[in-house]
């Protein structure tokens, strides 16, 4: 079957996952400038010496989106928070490395412009405690970190989250507040519970 440029995103994720030939390639053809938006958003996030490029990191994430065929792929918000958390994902391993290669020195730290309200002391958190603070917060109540990754990862505003998670707008905002307000204590060292 021939991979039409008229079809939508999501006929493209359902075709990628029935794995028709040339539905990986269309998918990255129709999708690309977005995933570009969120590497760029992702890279900003970076400290000032970083040497993880927005290009480099959506390249690796494409990469690791290549592995996921098969799955199936609700609607293109599930795609693009997939996309998301690949990069998150990528950044995390490459501050890791980084932090790895440097062994104790000066921890590299991803600032957060969005994460202003998760400043602990005034220094915004690296990306390993965001991550794992994100993991605890996912264990605790999957929502709210589904939420949050939709929202500080792929650029989702609260309609686009309340559409692609089948809730409304308030609930999504009320959930939003509550699990910045988590985030803040969790990264602060005083989280005792969901």
């Amino acid at each position: 079957m021939s991979i039409l440029k008229t079809e939508t995103l999501t006929d493209l994720l359902r075709h990628w996952s029935a794995g028709e030939p040339g539905a990986f390639d269309a998918l990255m053809e129709e999708s690309y400038s977005r995933l570009r938006q969120i590497a760029r958003r992702q890279a900003r996030r970076e400290r000032s010496n970083h040497t993880l490029e927005a290009t480099g990191l959506l390249h690796e994430a494409v990469l690791r989106l290549m592995d996921l065929e098969g799955l199936e792929w609700s609607d293109r918000g599930h795609f693009f928070a997939a996309a998301a958390q690949m990069m998150r994902r990528v950044a995390v391993d490459y501050a890791r490395q980084q932090n790895r290669l440097k062994r104790g020195g000066d921890f590299a730290k991803v600032t957060l412009s969005e994460a202003s309200c998760l400043a602990v002391d005034g220094q915004p958190p690296d990306v390993e405690a965001l991550d794992l603070a994100l993991a605890r917060l996912e264990t605790h109540d999957p929502r709210k970190a589904r939420i949050v990754e939709l929202r500080f990862f792929a650029g989702l505003s609260g309609s686009e989250i309340a559409r692609s998670l089948n809730l409304s707008t308030a609930t999504v905002q009320r959930e939003w507040r509550k699990a910045r307000t988590w985030l803040y204590l969790e990264l602060k060292g005083e989280v005792l519970g969901a």
